[in-house]
């Protein structure tokens, strides 16, 4: 039996995939979380084999939030299950220690497969993902220019093009206002970039989701 938490801050997001876990024998939801917080408190008090992470949360999240999964536990199995499907934001996530990255749109047995996959201490990413990732690495072609953002600064570009102020997204990330300002101004330099304007084009012309 495969013990699992979900964390993700979408209660429909929860159900759906409780519902889709309730129909197979070997897996079994001992835990939710919605932010962070709740995911590092899973970690301390629920025993349980496997995380699947929505990048996505409230307070501390995406490879800040596997880096301190990892400072529990160094070989626990982090799967993630997230809306983004850009090769460098997975590429990104198993640098920062996730076995698994799949994507929100793929199907049941993707997702089961995956599961069981990264439960078992192996490694698995969505194959068009894969592919992806392994064209990326070998092409010759300019790569754009978000690829150069840290992880830091494109947790806040992506945040800043959801509409987010400079307050919000240091709320979103736990961190200070000045500390969100400066690498603003960081990921505006690297981009070429002046105005927020320019910034929602950028992210317009180069299909880059929040």
């Amino acid at each position: 039996m495969i013990r699992l938490v979900i964390a993700d801050d979408h209660a429909i997001v929860r159900a759906g995939l409780k519902q889709i876990f309730a129909l197979v024998p070997d897996l079994e939801v001992v835990g939710e979380a919605v932010n962070g917080g709740e995911v590092l408190d899973c970690m301390r008090l629920a025993p349980f084999d496997l995380l699947l992470l929505d990048l996505n949360m409230p307070g501390i999240s995406g490879a800040d939030l596997i880096k301190r999964v990892k400072v529990h536990r160094a070989d626990f199995p982090v799967l993630v299950l997230s809306m983004h499907n850009e090769p460098q934001v997975a590429a990104r996530m198993l640098r920062a220690g996730a076995a698994g990255y799949i994507t929100k749109d793929c199907e049941p047995d993707i997702l089961l497969a995956a599961i069981r996959k990264v439960a078992a201490r192996g490694k698995y990413i969505a194959p068009d993902l894969a592919e992806r990732m392994v064209f990326d690495a070998t092409s010759t072609a300019a790569r754009p220019l978000h690829c150069q953002l840290s992880d830091r600064e494109s947790e806040v570009f992506r945040l800043l093009i959801t509409g987010k102020s400079v307050n919000e997204v240091a709320t979103q990330l736990a961190i200070s206002n000045k500390t969100v300002s400066t690498h603003k101004v960081r990921l505006m330099e690297k981009l070429r970039l002046s105005t927020m304007a320019d910034l929602l084009r950028y992210a317009m012309e180069h299909d880059v989701h929040g």
